[in-house]
């Protein structure tokens, strides 16, 4: 049986209601690193108000610290913003690693469609971070900033090289059809994932909806030669 995300097991709608359920949520563990506990309040911060909105003080009675020691860990709050971004690539990375390493998948399409359902998972239990990437000002700052442009260059590829190899393992093992470019159709799974967040971030359509569709399309698409991003195509 190909690996199930949550989203398969409880429906669509189920995305909606675990986002409804982690849209305030603002970490205050105790065992939680100084460090750390503000990165996430930051994080919490910096996508629900802005990065020039946010203050350091207001970071400080969030997260429960004085504010020196944000100062301290970080130095000023553009660098503290780079430790956020650091922190997404791994989270989300991490989490991926724990999803594969718990799941069997009978070829690379379903690998691939796994890899599509918990990314919109995902979305969900990591709110706060995808709606700061989903946000203008870091690539605002990314025109001026060049540790900032290249931390979300890794974290975009990082996350297009996670359906790429699906696409490469379903060629191999015939389940994707062999003319398609696996970067491109990767970059396309990533997008169409990616869309179906963005409609719910900014609130713009019933996204719960568009599940079904979206893995039926997913599939279409590299199972297929009809619609598919082909290597003679992107070659020339």
């Amino acid at each position: 049986m190909p690996a199930r995300t949550p989203l398969d097991t409880q429906g669509g709608e189920a995305y909606l209601q675990i986002l409804s359920e982690y849209s305030v949520q603002i970490l205050t563990s105790r065992g939680m690193k100084k460090r750390d506990l503000i990165i996430d309040n930051a994080a919490w911060l910096f996508a629900h108000k802005g990065f020039r909105d946010t203050s350091t003080a207001e970071l400080a009675e969030l997260a429960g610290v004085a504010e020196g020691t944000i100062f301290y860990h970080f130095g000023n709050k553009e660098r503290l913003f780079l430790a956020v971004l650091e922190n997404i690539k791994s989270r989300i990375l991490a989490e991926f690693d724990t999803y594969f390493s718990d799941a069997s998948f009978e070829n690379g399409v379903e690998m691939a469609l796994g890899a599509v359902s918990f990314y919109i998972y995902l979305a969900g239990r990591l709110e706060s971070r995808f709606l700061l990437l989903h946000r203008t000002f870091p690539y605002e700052l990314a025109r001026s900033n060049p540790v900032c442009r290249e931390t979300l260059e890794a974290i975009y590829n990082a996350v297009a090289d996670i359906f790429e190899d699906a696409v490469a393992r379903g060629i191999e093992d015939g389940s994707v059809d062999p003319e398609v470019n696996p970067r491109k159709t990767g970059l396309l799974l990533f997008t169409m994932a990616d869309g179906l967040v963005r409609f719910k971030t900014n609130n713009l359509y019933d996204a719960g909806a568009l599940y079904g569709e979206l893995m039926a399309s997913c599939r279409r698409m590299i199972e297929g030669r009809s619609g598919c991003a082909s290597n003679e195509s992107t070659e020339s």
